[in-house]
């Protein structure tokens, strides 16, 4: 599968019809990071740059002018070069660029600094940049432009709207990269008995997201032996010590692959060794469950992330209090003893999409749920997390919602 031009033309045009009238727009893919004196980093562009363009190259520009009622793209990129390409790596062309983009005006990068500072020069058009780019190369531009008195626009928000709404092609994306996320997380089951290491099931993860399609992959994998779960962002495997699963233990999983850009976050846990009458386990995975099929029927269009942690700081704190962990006569700040994290965030081009966190829920907003306790009295915690989509009517899941315990139990 594959989004066409038309997507990001569309994307473009949609963009162009909310800019006021005599604009001028500046978007980077930005640059790429060094890793050390001679290497860089495999490149991800600039993800509001990459949702106007589909481009993946360091160094291109978009320009988009609004000017009498009529946009115009304009695509900076260097020219083809046999002897970079030698020790760079292929570079495509200009019509590369343009079967991928939709953008016909595409020029030589060695143009864009004496056109832009023009523009800036002339003082009759007013110009604008991503104020919300991680990238260097918008600070740089604007840094020059102000020497001319010129102080950009931030467009941002404008993107962030468009953004949030997901469209069947974008949706379509996030299930393929949820299930390239789910069939590697699959094939880990077998592996999964006493002695197997962090670093053993890491990559594999990584190998199998690979050879399905995801090189650059939502986030850091992360596989936590039994309490290293308590580490939430437990990026760095380990071969040894608390990175060896023990019977009676558990193993979070929590990773993402990506399909044309877009993100998946998916999170499971496997039982290492079939659990016992009693096993706490069990109980805590019955109360995520309960909690993760509460938060599925909340999320609707209209409702918040404040009300959906609300609902499910009730329901946990209730639990909790059964279990002797708090009083009845609870609080929030006893529920987040032990429910550490917000249920949900936004997801798309971001693992945590773009988005302000107070905006009612919308149709075509798409949402990664993951309810999760942490109890270091007993010693284990976990989350459990798909993807879904607010719909007219409430919200249909991405992913597949798999969290059986038959599934999750590796004996």
């Amino acid at each position: 599968m594959a989004l066409t031009s038309s997507f990001f033309s569309d994307n473009r045009r949609r963009f162009a019809d909310r800019l006021p009238d005599n604009t001028v727009v500046y978007l980077f893919a930005g640059e790429a990071r060094r890793m050390s004196g001679d290497t860089d980093y495999r490149f991800l562009p600039d993800r509001n740059f990459y949702y106007m363009t589909g481009l993946e190259r360091a160094g291109l520009i978009l320009v988009i002018e609004k000017k009498a009622g009529t946009a115009h793209d304009i695509l900076y990129a260097p020219a083809h070069d046999k002897i970079a390409e030698r020790w760079g790596g292929k570079r495509p062309d200009f019509e590369s660029l343009t079967a991928i983009s939709g953008i016909e005006d595409v020029r030589n990068e060695d143009l864009f600094d004496e056109e832009a500072m023009a523009e800036a020069k002339d003082g009759n058009t007013g110009l604008a940049v991503d104020g919300s780019s991680i990238m260097e190369a918008p600070r740089s531009f604007t840094d020059k432009i102000t020497t001319f008195g010129v102080k950009p626009a931030n467009i941002a928000p404008i993107i962030t709207d468009l953004r949030l709404i997901k469209g069947e092609d974008e949706l379509d994306c996030i299930r393929q990269a949820a299930k390239i996320t789910e069939e590697a997380i699959a094939e880990l089951k077998p592996y999964v008995k006493p002695g197997v290491t962090e670093y053993e099931l890491y990559t594999k993860l990584e190998y199998e997201m690979a050879r399905r399609g995801s090189l650059v992959n939502a986030f850091e994998t992360i596989v936590s032996c039994g309490t290293n779960a308590f580490y939430l962002h437990h990026a760095d495997p380990e071969k040894s010590g608390d990175g060896v699963a023990q019977e009676g233990s558990v193993i979070q999983i929590d990773v993402g692959a990506r399909c044309q850009g877009y993100c998946a976050d998916i999170s499971r846990v496997f039982f290492v060794g079939a659990p016992a009458e009693g096993d706490r386990r069990v109980a805590l995975h019955g109360i995520i469950r309960r909690l993760r099929q509460e938060a599925f029927s909340y999320i609707a269009p209209g409702r918040t992330f404040a009300g959906l942690n609300s609902q499910m700081y009730d329901i946990c704190g209730r639990w909790l209090a059964a279990q002797g962990l708090i009083s009845d006569n609870f609080c929030v700040g006893d529920v987040q003893k032990y429910y550490w994290h917000n249920t949900s965030h936004y997801l798309g081009l971001d693992v945590h999409d773009t988005g302000p966190k107070d905006r009612a829920f919308t149709e075509g907003n798409c949402l990664a749920v993951e309810p999760g306790i942490y109890i270091p009295e007993w010693g284990i915690g976990f989350r459990i997390e798909d993807d879904v989509v607010v719909t007219s009517g409430g919200c249909e899941l991405l992913s597949s919602g798999t969290d059986e315990l038959e599934g999750i139990i590796a004996d």
